[in-house]
């Protein structure tokens, strides 16, 4: 199985009228509980229009989906057989999940399911808001092609052009354990994500 760490937008269903508030309670909890290098940006989608109201033009902010509230999570992508899966983390789930005004997430069951990138685009053209090109970066943010067993190649540092096998992969550092043969016995060997490819 494949891992991935991205970035994906998430929609939550809060009551109506509550959508500014769950906003701010979550980022204080998050802010509080130093999850925000997991949950990145939280957006309550609104589209200025201008409206005559007695006689005068006035900019009325009008939300595009009353009763949701956009959330960027760094989620796990896991690509099997059997299609491709995106696992939220479990903690930022249950703090999302009991804020106050939220009734759940947008998925299958418990199961958050991501926006699609094009539903992402289209909102962000109404609201005014372009994909940064960090974002734009960030949307795959760690690819790895192998997984624990496979063979593969030390690319720089101490090891380069070695090759060892796979016996760890640390996801939340970036760095892979593999066993490299060194004086006629297998040594552990811990390099970064990027440090390595897979072998032929």
């Amino acid at each position: 199985m494949e891992k991935t760490l991205v970035k994906k937008w998430f929609m939550i269903h809060t009551y109506s009228g509550y959508e500014k508030k769950v906003k701010t309670d979550l980022e204080q909890k998050i802010e509080t509980l130093g999850m925000g290098d997991i949950v990145t940006k939280i957006l309550v989608p609104e589209e200025e229009n201008i409206e005559e109201v007695r006689g005068k033009k006035k900019t009325v902010a009008r939300k595009i989906f009353p009763g949701y509230v956009m959330l960027e999570m760094v989620v796990t992508r896991e690509e099997s057989n059997e299609g491709i899966n995106f696992r939220v983390d479990s903690e930022a789930w249950y703090v999302v999940r009991n804020t106050n005004g939220v009734t759940g997430f947008v998925g299958v069951g418990s199961d958050p399911i991501p926006m699609e990138d094009d539903e992402v685009k289209n909102v962000f053209n109404v609201i005014g808001l372009e994909l940064s090109e960090e974002e734009k970066e960030l949307k795959e943010i760690i690819k790895i092609n192998f997984t624990v067993g496979d063979y593969v190649k030390v690319l720089k540092g101490g090891f380069a052009d070695q090759e060892g096998k796979v016996a760890e992969i640390d996801m939340e550092h970036k760095k892979v354990k593999v066993m490299i043969e060194m004086f006629g016995r297998m040594t552990p060997v811990e390099v970064d994500f990027d440090s390595v490819q897979k072998a032929n």
